[in-house]
């Protein structure tokens, strides 16, 4: 799994129970076409990312086909969920 490319937003919590901020990102995934979550019309990774009091974390994911926006019920592996967070991380402000 290889993150091509990504959109992201700053959710706004017009509520304010929400602490701390959270984004939504879209991430272009590349996988290999023997990987189980392939799929022809392409796969992007959708994450919830939270950022308080110094503090980081993917509050929740999930795969969904990019043709037709539908969840697909994988989880990731513990490595590509670093890679993930790290990503994140690095590309909220951007």
């Amino acid at each position: 799994m290889e993150i091509t490319g990504h959109t992201v937003e700053l959710l706004n919590d017009p509520t304010g129970i929400i602490e701390g901020d959270r984004y939504e990102f879209f991430l272009d995934l590349d996988l290999d076409e023997e990987d189980e979550l392939y799929t022809e019309g392409g796969v992007k990774l959708r994450v919830l990312f939270a950022a308080h009091d110094g503090r980081e974390w993917i509050a929740n994911y999930d795969f969904i086909e990019a043709a037709t926006g539908k969840a697909m019920g994988f989880a990731l592996e513990e490595d590509e969920e670093k890679e993930v967070l790290d990503y994140c991380r690095t590309h909220k402000d951007a």
